[in-house]
């Protein structure tokens, strides 16, 4: 396993772990964050504003984890299937009723210095909408 597997993982399995405080530990002061269907955010303490928010509104795991990287290993690509619950109502969405949902996804790594530099994550929102909305 690659120094970039390796990290990849380390971020899922802190991911699984609930540990927000390890995730962040292996991001870049300055990452960037490309949020699904939002803005870039950039720098860890938004990033960590958005692991709370997301912490508020959502209760998710992740299965199935294939992590891919390139030969210089300075890209990454994950994809995973998201299960998860929706807990409270996030702003512009549907009402949060407690209601299940499982998404395929992916994610996209840029690594410098040993640390994730950026972090791009893609699922269908429309799917999920679909799914809360039954």
């Amino acid at each position: 396993m690659t120094e970039t597997e390796t990290l990849i993982r380390a971020y899922y399995a802190a991911f699984a772990a609930g540990d927000r405080g390890a995730m962040l530990a292996l991001l870049a002061e300055d990452v960037a964050h490309d949020v699904n269907q939002g803005p870039r955010q950039l720098g860890r303490e938004a990033f960590r504003a958005f692991l709370a928010h997301m912490d508020a509104c959502y209760r998710e795991t992740i299965r199935d984890l294939a992590v891919m990287v390139d030969d210089t290993g300075r890209r990454a690509a994950a994809e995973f299937t998201v299960e998860g619950e929706y807990l409270a109502t996030d702003a512009g969405l549907p009402e949060a009723r407690g209601q299940r949902y499982s998404l395929p996804a992916g994610a996209f790594f840029a690594v410098e210095g040993g640390r994730i530099a950026r972090v791009t994550v893609y699922y269908n929102l429309e799917d999920w909408i679909r799914q809360v909305s039954a």
